[in-house]
């Protein structure tokens, strides 16, 4: 039987060929079917039933916005993205999400006005048409047209290059400034340019005074804007600042305007009798509608007579009672403040600069009232970095809190931690020490509300955790499609850092001229780098959480919910011992307050763990029911009474070649220079040895250097199908811990389970400790200890990225707690357990307590690929509530998710995730217990994926038609001359043109009533093709 695989090959190489193809006889055919391996069609069903995996939202705030659309009729706001992404969102939950095909950046969002669809426009200049259409209960976002500019034959790019758009409250035509000076008009949704409608240059030269225009052109068109009280209307204005109100009816020009500067935006007022103008010099203009003669420049600087910087944009919008609402961006003095970033709001004696702390991108007010005609409510700023709301109507203007597009990255993120099935008691705690933390927001609900979400309530509480680099630990709301906030520590209050208590910049001075008012949450920087958090456990059953930094420090936390002063005490571990030969050359501990510190409601610190030497924590791990926490970085690892206060264990794993693990993360020895330096020695040692050996032959040394720089290439992009190599010892960084484990096991025999510690590190080494717990009743008193049990060398030593513990029903052991909370079933202590030690290379299943290996798997024999992150999840099946399957989630450097049964180890499915270049985007991946994942696709957003067919958090949301009521201030106006009969208004309409209408709506947005149509018209082309039958054989 051993020789039949070699007869078997011996039988189909001697097969003939006929032509060209290999024809294998049937006899081998048939002794071959025996052989082959017969799917498991019973397991394929129960895989589709349990895995299915989808990307199903982004949560976050887009990564470098660019432009900004609101509709006031549909309540929904757009963003545009220099990737090419347009995103809308709508009340909590309403998000929809498209892509253009193009690799070009979003410069203009308009919605077409009582409508929805969205025009887009590109920076290669192509126009994109956008509707949300229904489908099966629930709107998708829908590109239906794409549109680029033609001139006349031979005409330069720049006169059609846009450069202004104007949706018109007809809702069909565009009209499009051009870099020429042109103004074309497009007839929508079908990207019909209106030639005999087209606004040449010429045209508007032949009426601008001479004396005026001089040597120079009008330039390119700036703005467009239309007449609120009248649709025919609509004025044009040119870069180099002169204006012209252009009638569309009877194409010809109404007024020309020619200020004295350059021209940056223009406003027409709601009663249409003034139009305002800013410029390059920090000023505006009004200039009065209607008056050709005598009207003046009259131009005001509203920020001084030194030189000022463009007003970007203008605004003015009227008040029931009481004066006007003027809002401006930019104006400010260019020496003093020409870095701010600002939007002014002018409101009788009220004025206020809006300082930001990115570059503004765009914004637009909300108006109250029937038809969005009344005062001005919030208004909506979009920033390079968050999107902030500022309440117009409470005293003071205060912001008004994000459900939704929260800057994640307000301090850079450093490590993420996820919590499913938060308890309603816990998460109403956390949530109470938010809501103090929320005081000074307005009380005002989230203005922007269009949309219906349709999503069902999430079955259960989950919370993010998200590490900053400016020591604060951020939890947020991840039970549905919203990621919201909901309560934040810091941890700097603990150390003396370089940031002064007293200062506060979102207080203006008294008298500050002008008024300056910090706004935004996003403040990039940090006081100290040493503050950065890197690793985070919850125990949501005891209300404890441990937080770990980049100096080594290690924190304890326990939920209060009442305000409390108290001094930490710092409890200093030695991770050396003592070991002589090693310098530390990284930075310095952070200095701990003596004095006691005012910590308010919430999570407050009793516990600090400094380790020395100050470095990088890089695991950490919680048992609130043993009171203990673990904790590991590249020199050791060590176990901490948390109750008691004193050291357990401290072991030191670190090797001696290990000398770049004294250097530190924050020096300046960086990974490529010891690649670099690596592989200068790897050569020198090589040519070294080859002079041993006398190899003189120039040939052989470059043999020997092609294969050298084979293998580091190999070790670097990990090819297909290569095989597990053994690592080097003397490799760096050996003895940085990589993973902590407590299990309640069997270490010493098979009778007696014993709590246990495990420790694995980035050498392939897993140390396992015993540990002695005194009983409840002595445990204040007696002393916890730690005794040596096991010590496992991987054979390649490839680092231990998982180590869990399976009960003898090949089941993970439960989390601390949850047990004795009713949410888990008691691990089987019967039957005999298992190890399973997770590498970068291969997963390895040990017995317990003999630990002889029992079962592998070689992931990368299979596909090259090395592990990055590994957890336990839960999934459930689609057809069966009670039935569900543990294994866990993979992740490889390869971007690439996998599932893996337990305890057989087996694949179960594979899917591409994450691109293999997004390294950053795979090294933030965490993944949820119930088979979610979320990743960072930028510094400010976290891609959602699922591999669950159960457990899924997608968007499923709704917009309607707005409903245009027969009102006389809401009927869409009508415009005379050509292609009028595109542009009639509702009204006038006879039954046969409405009844149209109605039908191409019910086209673009009701696939139900499509279907009836199209029923409706194959019967009609039976009807008639039945009577021409009938004709012809008459």
């Amino acid at each position: 039987m051993l020789m039949m695989p070699t007869v078997l090959m011996l039988m189909v190489m001697t097969s003939t060929a006929c032509g060209g193809h290999l024809q294998t006889p049937c006899w081998c055919r048939d002794t071959m079917k025996r052989f082959r391996r017969t799917p498991d069609s019973q397991r394929d069903r129960i895989k589709q039933e349990l895995f299915q995996f989808s990307k199903t939202v982004e949560h976050g705030f887009p990564h470098q916005p660019s432009a900004l659309g609101h509709s006031s009729s549909l309540q929904l706001l757009a963003i545009g993205t220099r990737s090419g992404a347009i995103k809308l969102y709508g009340a909590p939950g309403v998000e929809f999400m498209g892509l253009h095909d193009e690799n070009a950046a979003v410069t203009q969002v308009h919605f077409l006005p009582h409508q929805v669809e969205l025009v887009t426009l590109l920076d290669d200049n192509s126009l994109h048409m956008w509707t949300l259409k229904g489908h099966k209960g629930v709107s998708e976002l829908l590109e239906i047209g794409r549109f680029v500019l033609t001139g006349p034959p031979g005409a330069l790019p720049s006169v059609t290059r846009i450069t202004a758009v104007l949706a018109h409250s007809s809702g069909e035509l565009l009209l499009l400034g051009t870099e020429g000076g042109h103004v074309f008009v497009v007839e929508v949704p079908g990207f019909r340019e209106l030639e005999e409608r087209n606004i040449s240059l010429e045209q508007v030269t032949s009426r601008v005074p001479d004396n005026y225009i001089g040597r120079r052109n009008l330039e390119h068109v700036e703005a467009l804007q239309e007449n609120p009280a009248d649709a025919n209307q609509v004025v044009i204005g040119y870069g180099r600042g002169v204006l012209v109100v252009w009638d569309l009816k009877k194409h010809s020009l109404l007024q020309c305007i020619c200020p004295s500067q350059a021209l940056e935006s223009v406003w027409w007022t709601e009663d249409g009798g003034c139009i305002l103008s800013s410029h390059t010099d920090g000023s505006y203009c009004r200039w009065t509608v209607g008056e050709t003669d005598g009207n003046e420049e009259k131009s005001d600087i509203p920020y001084g007579t030194f030189p000022c910087k463009a007003i970007s944009k203008i605004m003015q919008l009227p008040t029931a009672e009481g004066p006007p609402f003027l809002l401006f961006s930019g104006g400010m003095p260019r020496a003093s403040y020409g870095d701010r970033h600002c939007i002014t709001v002018i409101h009788g004696k009220s004025h206020v600069a809006l300082d930001f702390t990115s570059r503004i991108i765009d914004f637009f007010v909300i108006r109250e009232g029937p038809h969005h005609k009344g005062d001005p409510s919030a208004l909506v700023v979009l920033v390079e970095e968050e999107l902030v709301v500022i309440d117009l109507q409470a005293e003071g203007w205060p912001v008004v809190q994000t459900p939704y597009l929260v800057p994640l990255h307000s301090s850079a993120i450093t490590c993420s931690h996820h919590v499913s099935a938060i308890p309603l008691k816990l998460w109403e705690r956390i949530s109470a020490a938010g809501a103090l933390q929320s005081t000074h927001y307005s009380k005002k609900l989230w203005p922007i509300r269009g949309g219906q979400n349709l999503a069902p309530d999430p079955p259960q509480r989950d919370l993010l955790l998200t590490g900053h680099e400016d020591g604060t630990v951020r939890f947020w709301d991840a039970s549905g499609v919203c990621l919201s906030p909901v309560y934040k520590l810091s941890t700097a209050a603990v150390f003396h850092t370089d940031a002064d208590p007293n200062d506060n910049m979102n207080h203006s001075t008294e008298g500050e001229w002008p008024p300056f008012r910090k706004v935004g949450c996003f403040d990039p920087y940090s006081d100290d780098p040493r503050l950065g958090i890197q690793k985070i456990h919850l125990c949501k059953y005891s209300g404890y959480l441990t937080v770990a930094g980049t100096a080594g420090q290690i924190m304890v936390l326990e939920l209060n919910d009442e305000a409390a002063e108290q001094t930490v005490e710092a409890q200093v571990v030695d991770l050396l011992q003592g070991q002589e030969g090693f310098r530390w050359k990284g930075h310095t501990q952070l200095d701990v307050r003596e004095d006691p510190v005012q910590f308010p409601p919430g999570f407050q610190p009793f516990t600090l763990v400094q380790c020395q030497p100050p470095a990088v924590v890089t695991a950490l791990i919680l048992h609130s029911e043993w009171k203990l926490v673990a904790f590991g970085t590249s020199h050791g690892f060590g176990l901490f009474d948390y109750q008691q206060k004193k050291n357990v264990l401290v072991k030191c794993t670190l090797n001696p070649s290990d000398q770049l693990a004294m250097e530190g993360p924050l020096s300046r020895v960086k990974s490529i220079k010891k690649s670099l330096r690596q592989s200068f020695r790897r050569i020198r040692r090589s040519r070294v040895s080859l002079r041993k050996h006398h190899v003189n032959s120039s040939a052989k040394l470059q043999e020997a250097n092609a294969r050298l720089e084979a293998e580091l290439a190999e070790m670097e992009l990990a090819p297909v199908q290569r095989k597990i190599e053994a690592r080097s010892s003397d490799d760096s960084f050996t003895g940085l811990v990589r993973v902590l484990y407590f299990a309640d096991t069997f270490l010493t025999d098979s009778s007696h389970n014993t709590p246990s510690l495990w420790a694995g590190t980035n050498g392939g080494c897993v140390f396992a400790y015993i540990l002695h717990l005194p009983t409840m009743e002595h445990r204040g008193e007696e002393l916890i200890t730690a005794q040596p049990a096991k010590e496992i060398q991987l054979m390649h030593r490839a680092p231990v990225v998982g180590v869990v513990v399976l009960d003898g029903h090949g089941t993970p052991l439960p989390e601390p707690l949850e047990v004795a909370h009713d949410l888990a079933r008691s691990p089987d202590m019967h039957g005999s357990h298992h190890l399973l030690v997770v590498s970068e290379e291969q997963f390895k299943v040990f017995t317990l307590p003999k630990v002889s290996a029992k079962t592998k798997l070689k992931l990368t024999a299979i596909d090259g690929s090395r592990v990055r992150k590994v957890g336990v999840a839960w999934f459930g099946s689609n057809r069966t509530e009670d039935y569900g399957e543990s294994g866990l989630l993979v992740l490889t450097n390869q971007g690439d998710v996998h599932a893996i049964s337990v305890p057989h180890i087996k694949m179960q499915v594979q899917h591409p995730c994450i691109r293999r270049e997004d390294v950053s985007g795979i090294a933030s991946c965490v993944f949820t217990k119930h088979g979610q994942g979320f990743y960072l696709i930028s510094p400010s957003e976290f891609e959602r994926f699922s591999l669950s067919t159960r457990c899924l958090v997608e968007p499923r949301c709704l917009v309607e038609v707005p409903i245009l009521k027969d009102n006389s201030n809401q009927r869409r106006p009508q415009l005379d001359g050509p292609s009028s009969a595109h542009l009639s208004t509702c009204e006038n309409e006879d039954p046969e043109s409405s009844a149209r209408r109605v039908m191409e709506h019910a086209l673009l947005n009701d696939e139900n009533v499509l279907l009836e149509i199209q029923k409706s018209l194959e019967g009609d082309q039976m009807y008639v093709l039945e009577n021409n039958v009938r004709n012809a054989a008459v």
